[in-house]
């Protein structure tokens, strides 16, 4: 009995390996460009491959290199000449690459309005850092040191 198992099992062996064969065998007719399959070709170079484009900004993705969320920092779309918004507040959502933002018109460098507006478009992927316009001297809080008076005052009277 045993015999006999070790006979199918050979014949078993036997009719896999003849497979296996047979399919290499047809797979060498199907790819005739390469030489062996373990060895991957380099992919054609072809004369009208273009260089990758960088993907382009939408207001969010500039504003979170900036300190404070670009709060206070001059923000324009590309295609903008002589606009910008200055922006004033930004609501963001959990991703931190969508959400609101709100700020003052500039034109020419002047503010065009004096109440911050809503900036619409802030999704698209056109926007873009303006580095000429600094971060506006009105917009940052003004920190100064209380005097004290009170100790002088008690000085002169002793």
């Amino acid at each position: 009995m045993t015999s006999l198992a070790s006979k199918a099992s050979q014949n078993q062996y036997q009719t896999l390996g003849l497979l296996r064969l047979s399919l290499n065998f047809l797979k060498s007719f199907s790819t005739t460009t390469s030489a062996s399959p373990s060895t991957p070709t380099p992919a054609p170079a072809s004369s009208s491959a273009k260089p990758k484009r960088r993907k382009k900004k939408n207001l969010f993705e500039v504003a979170q290199f900036l300190p404070n969320w670009g709060v206070g920092y001059h923000m324009a779309k590309t295609h903008w000449a002589n606009v910008s918004y200055e922006i004033t507040k930004i609501n963001l959502y959990k991703d931190g690459k969508h959400g609101k933002a709100w700020g003052i018109v500039h034109k020419d460098g002047l503010p065009a309005t004096d109440a911050p507006r809503k900036i619409s478009g802030v999704h698209k992927r056109c926007w873009r850092y303006i580095p000429s316009l600094s971060k506006s001297v009105e917009s940052t809080p003004k920190v100064t040191a209380p005097k004290e008076i009170a100790p002088t005052a008690e000085v002169q009277a002793a």
